[in-house]
């Protein structure tokens, strides 16, 4: 399910005070964050897990997460033994921008986790007006993928910003995202006709208020 553009799948359940998730298909609880989490965070840089073997209590860090503007931590919704780490964020934490509910899980747990504490948490359906309520008061913005770059081209013509653009990529890794935001009525189609020209992707085109915004993927 999609609200606000930001995505929360329908076979998780969701602790919405501190924005994780957790899957209870065996009695390993896989835990993660929320895409309004990940949004929140801003380009995730560091993450750091408690050991693995750890007995924890329902709302206790199980990580801490940092990115160039946020620090803060990712906290259980379940009490248990911590028995498995995404050791895979630790060289690319990034992944759990990209990626939060698949490659980008944190961390699992083994336990029974009590009736009170699962009664706690939401499943996506009948809680839209919640989450969307949430994700206006926090003026989250989700992209179908976290932007390493941002290019705001205001007042500039599209074929200009295509320019700056084609520039920033020669200088950018392989599958680097580019977030670009214009304000050029023709911003859509020069675009559409870039990015089949080059073979770059475009991964995402928006219309907000008389702004158009563009997610760019790097892909040669």
């Amino acid at each position: 399910m999609q609200i606000e553009n930001c995505d929360f799948p329908d076979n998780l359940l969701y602790d919405l005070e501190n924005n994780v998730w957790i899957r209870l298909d065996t009695a390993v609880v896989r835990v993660g964050i929320t895409s309004v989490h990940a949004a929140l965070a801003g380009k995730l840089n560091k993450i750091d897990f408690k050991p693995e073997g750890t007995e924890l209590r329902k709302g206790q860090s199980v990580a801490t997460v940092e990115s160039t503007r946020y620090f803060g931590v990712v906290r259980t919704p379940v009490s248990g033994r911590l028995v498995a780490v995404n050791s895979k964020l630790l060289g690319e934490p990034k992944l759990a921008n990209d990626s939060p509910y698949t490659e980008g899980w944190f961390v699992e747990i083994e336990g029974n986790p009590n009736g009170t504490e699962v009664t706690g948490l939401v499943g996506s359906k009948g809680s839209e007006d919640r989450i969307r309520a949430q994700i206006r008061e926090l003026r989250v913005r989700c992209f179908a993928a976290y932007p390493d770059y941002e290019m705001w081209e205001i007042g500039v013509e599209c074929a200009a910003v295509l320019v700056r653009l084609n520039e920033l990529l020669e200088h950018c890794n392989l599958n680097a995202v580019v977030h670009v935001v214009s304000d050029d009525p023709t911003a859509d189609i020069e675009m559409e006709r870039w990015a089949d020209q080059t073979g770059q992707k475009l991964l995402e085109t928006r219309n907000e208020r008389n702004f158009m915004h563009f997610i760019v993927k790097k892909v040669r």
